[in-house]
């Protein structure tokens, strides 16, 4: 079982290679951002509670799900204690059940790409604005893969921190320029 009441990027490199189930698909996590509440100028809790970003506030171990540029919609895990406003980006996983639904949600995609991105992500577990504040369930793998961690992908503050952690080599983590995919 994981521990959400720990700072987010002591859960993340954690949760790769979990399983999260939502709507009739499960998706592996290869992909995560940690986001460090007011300690992170990238974080949405930076500046503090509001409407929108209430969600983090809330109990550990639920999803703060939010829309990404008005179009996408992408879901956190909260971590820390409660009032902290921490959580970690579900950045990019691979579809291990539901595969009919994740291609009905997605389209005609590659496979790697079902749930590649948190946009898509979001897409192919069918999150909605109605989950926000939601209780979610983490498979454990049954061995901890690989990791490695690096800066955090299209943000444009604190963008040194070495905040995303994914599975190298995989296929569906995501591409940074001028490097393959999972690199």
């Amino acid at each position: 079982m994981i521990d959400f009441t720990r700072p987010a990027d002591l859960v993340a490199p954690e949760l790769l290679g979990c399983v999260i189930s939502h709507r009739g698909v499960s998706v592996r996590l290869t992909e995560v951002e940690a986001y460090l509440g007011a300690e992170d100028a990238a974080a949405h809790t930076y500046r503090g509670m509001t409407p929108r970003n209430a969600a983090m506030f809330g109990p550990p171990g639920r999803l703060y799900v939010y829309l990404s540029y008005g179009i996408h919609l992408a879901g956190n895990l909260v971590c820390a204690p409660e009032g902290t406003g921490q959580g970690c980006l579900m950045r990019a996983g691979e579809v291990v059940t539901g595969h009919d639904l994740a291609y009905r949600r997605r389209g005609d995609v590659p496979f790697q790409r079902l749930a590649s991105g948190p946009g898509n992500l979001g897409k192919t577990l069918g999150l909605t604005l109605e989950d926000n504040g939601t209780p979610v369930t983490v498979e454990l793998p049954d061995r901890a893969p690989e990791w490695v961690a690096g800066p955090r992908i299209g943000i444009s503050k604190n963008v040194d921190a070495p905040l995303r952690f994914w599975i190298p080599g995989h296929p569906t983590v995501s591409a940074r320029r001028g490097r393959p995919r999972g690199a």
